[in-house]
């Protein structure tokens, strides 16, 4: 299983603060992006993938949305519709289901709670999961020896905050993808790509 955190400090807390305007609504359409480049391929939902969306945008505390789509079983009772078209729809229903002081299941397979980045960093990193944020600075992502499980840590177009980035490279490995700076859901899709190759020559 590999997993991806995507934080936002823009991205809205309320289902109410998205808008049609997707762009205009905390860049929520990042989010969105995000959830496609780490779940769907040309002809298939990628099973092997746990994406956290991170949104500390207005106006209520930080949300932590879990995504793991559900994907056996009968549509409407097993899982859910999952397409790239009804994304902003999910995501809308999701921070309007939240309730304080839950870790609730909105739909088989999709999580919402309260918690910040940095509670969900320690928690994977004191699981024992490997974590890898993505950094300029960091060790290009071939050379880097990627161990089982992995999460991966990815800010949005304003990237991560100084102060998290600092503290989160006391409990992960830095790493980056190249020279060029890409989009976050074409970064996902890079490192998909790296892990995939890995994995057909494991």
């Amino acid at each position: 299983m590999r997993e991806f955190i995507y934080y936002s400090r823009t991205a809205p807390t309320s289902g109410s603060y998205i808008k049609e305007d997707l762009q205009k609504s905390g860049r929520i359409d990042i989010a969105i992006h995000t959830i496609i480049a780490a779940f769907f391929l040309s002809n298939k939902t990628r099973e092997d993938v746990k994406l956290h969306l991170l949104f500390a945008g207005p106006p209520n505390t930080p949300r932590h949305l879990e995504i793991k789509p559900v994907l056996d079983g009968k549509t409407g009772i097993d899982k859910i519709y999952f397409v790239k078209s009804n994304i902003a729809s999910l995501i809308k229903k999701m921070l309007y289901k939240f309730r304080e002081g839950e870790r609730r299941e909105v739909f088989p397979g999709f999580w919402i709670e309260e918690k910040t980045f940095l509670q969900l960093a320690k928690e994977l990193s004191d699981s024992e999961k490997s974590l890898y944020v993505l950094d300029p600075k960091g060790e290009d992502i071939r050379k880097v020896k990627i161990e089982s499980d992995p999460v991966f840590i990815l800010g949005d177009h304003h990237g991560l905050p100084p102060k998290e980035l600092k503290r989160l490279k006391k409990i992960c490995t830095p790493i980056t993808i190249g020279p060029a700076t890409y989009f976050a859901s074409q970064t996902i899709v890079i490192v998909n790509n790296e892990l995939d190759r890995r994995e057909a020559n494991w």
